[in-house]
């Protein structure tokens, strides 16, 4: 039988392959729910790949960098999701109004909307610090 010190560390080790499988299990789940079909038989996933194949062409130069820029304080390994889902967000928005190209002010609106409301206080700290106003945009904050 298992006793002293041994036992406390192999009990230890449960515990933390247990949680570390939790935790990824529910990133995995998240994942998954994203992957699976709407009732228009597209999931997120795939709205998000239209919406920015259809709006690829709007894109200049100077909109790019500031969607990389915006996206900078997102941890690398998360970056290309997040940098995805804003750019689906924002290609939404023009194909709704139309747009003829894809400007500031889009990308600002995406950018707002895309982001989970627990991050607006880091994205305010961002668009304060390429000082860029907000007071036109606090009804999307709500």
């Amino acid at each position: 039988m298992l006793d002293g010190w041994f036992l406390w560390f192999i009990l230890f080790w449960i515990v933390v392959l247990i949680s570390l499988f939790a935790i990824g299990g529910f990133f995995m789940f998240r994942k998954f729910l994203k992957r699976m079909p709407k009732q228009d038989g597209k999931s997120d996933l795939d709205w998000e790949e239209h919406y920015v194949k259809q709006t690829i062409h709007l894109w200049g130069r100077n909109e790019l960098a500031l969607l990389e820029d915006l996206v900078s304080p997102v941890p690398e390994l998360f970056r290309d999701v997040a940098k995805q889902k804003i750019a689906g967000k924002i290609g939404e928005l023009a194909l709704k109004e139309k747009a003829k190209k894809i400007d500031l002010d889009l990308v600002i609106r995406g950018y707002i909307i895309a982001t989970p409301k627990r991050d607006h206080k880091f994205l305010r700290k961002k668009m304060s610090d390429l000082n860029i106003d907000l007071h036109s945009y606090e009804d999307l904050f709500a």
